[in-house]
């Protein structure tokens, strides 16, 4: 079986002519995928089992506008980590708000060695963040948007986005230190 990244031309071609089979192989590569990018943004498993449904229906209404410049997965998890960026703006998101013009960032590199990170421990410690700290550094640290994108998506400035990077590293990195200390 091919890799997400990878999806043939040939399974491309067969979606945008309506092949269910071609849908279903497509789904069963990347809704994993695309799914732990929503997940990541609304914290809800409902909702994001809903929007997960409501991207593939996107994708596949769509696929003749798929024009190939990055992976399919790639393309269709944009089209869900929008859908959740969407779902989240109808939200309250409380943002910490700071207007400076430079943000200084300790350097706290040797406490962060010290931590034997792994993947489960930063997402379950990144779920527990507030909303503002978690979406910002989803956005940043999983789904690569730079700190102008990510303003733009959320209506908020630059400098309140570093802000809140900043800040959502720094609450992540106690919670990591806490869970760290509670296993010595």
């Amino acid at each position: 079986m091919e890799s997400k990244l990878s999806i043939s031309q040939n399974v491309v071609d067969r979606c945008r002519k309506g092949d269910g089979s071609a849908y279903n192989e497509v789904y069963q590569m990347c809704s994993k995928g695309v799914f732990n990018s929503i997940l990541r943004i609304v914290r809800q498993r409902e909702e994001a089992e809903d929007l997960l449904q409501e991207t593939f229906m996107s994708a596949f209404q769509n696929i003749k506008s798929y024009r190939g410049e990055a992976s399919l997965f790639g393309w269709i998890k944009r089209i869900g980590v929008n859908k959740a960026l969407n779902a989240i703006k109808k939200r309250k998101i409380q943002f910490e708000y700071e207007e400076t013009d430079a943000i200084e960032e300790e350097s706290e590199e040797a406490e962060w060695e010290q931590l034997k990170l792994n993947a489960r421990d930063i997402l379950e410690n990144l779920s527990e963040l507030p909303e503002g700290f978690r979406v910002v550094l989803t956005l940043y640290l999983f789904e690569g948007y730079t700190h102008k994108a990510i303003a733009e998506e959320l209506g908020i400035s630059e400098n309140t986005s570093k802000t809140q990077y900043l800040r959502g590293k720094k609450k992540l990195k106690e919670h990591l230190l806490h869970s760290y200390e509670g296993t010595r």
